[in-house]
């Protein structure tokens, strides 16, 4: 029980990786409110389930007074919610280019504006950013994908250090994931699969159970002296 006793808010919690992090953290302790555009795909007593799109400044503001209001505090935040449109630069239109940044990018600076500010005051918390390989090394197509998913490592880097001041004890950190097998995948050919994995120094593709057990790591007191940190858990993959 790992969490026992803390609060987490975690974006784009209705499926995938958001739902994974969501089940694995409820299980060890934690009150977990999942923020989703849609209706969660799962029941878990400790899982409670807001309507939110994380493009909606307003929006978020409300969460965030909501999760205070009726819980006290805020001591985990997950800002996972994301999306892609890809395409070649070339053939990247300005929607694609905006959609993609507002969720991804922005919509992350949305939460943490109250929650980091928050978790400062009360003297300790743990935000974890999920960014993406492609945000490391960078992919053909992507380039919207991977300037947002840059920039959020920019962002744990920078939050570790502001909500670290003044005795904040705020941790702050990103995961970066390889290719995870969420239903976005499920509905890549086989043959495409197969070569993603080979890319890998594992030879295999990610679970979503093994993003939530990094995440449980970097939210738990065990990574206590861990801050500033992007966690990359991508099997050794090299794209």
């Amino acid at each position: 029980m790992r969490l026992q006793g803390k609060v987490a808010l975690i974006t784009g919690g209705a499926r995938g990786l958001g739902q994974a992090m969501a089940e694995l953290f409820a299980n060890e302790g934690c009150k977990v409110i999942a923020a989703d555009m849609g209706d969660l795909s799962y029941t878990h007593e400790n899982v409670e389930g807001v309507q939110l799109n994380v493009t909606d400044v307003e929006g978020c503001k409300s969460v965030y007074d909501y999760v205070v209001n009726k819980y006290g505090k805020i001591d985990i935040l997950v800002n996972n919610a994301g999306i892609t449109r890809d395409a070649m630069t070339r053939k990247m239109t300005d929607d694609m280019w905006d959609l993609v940044v507002d969720v991804n990018l922005k919509g992350v600076f949305n939460l943490t504006r109250h929650v980091g500010p928050h978790m400062q005051a009360n003297g300790g918390g743990s935000i974890i950013n999920i960014s993406s390989i492609v945000g490391v090394y960078g992919n053909i197509g992507q380039a919207n994908y991977a300037a947002t998913k840059a920039g959020v490592i920019g962002l744990s880097k920078t939050w570790a250090k502001e909500f670290a001041m003044k005795g904040g004890n705020v941790r702050v950190n990103a995961i970066a994931p390889g290719y995870v097998m969420t239903d976005i995948l499920k509905t890549v050919p086989q043959e495409l699969l197969d070569k993603f994995a080979s890319w890998t120094m594992l030879g295999r593709l990610g679970q979503p159970e093994e993003i939530a057990k990094a995440a449980l790591f970097l939210a738990s007191d065990d990574a206590s002296y861990v801050t500033g940190h992007v966690l990359e858990v991508n099997g050794g993959m090299r794209l």
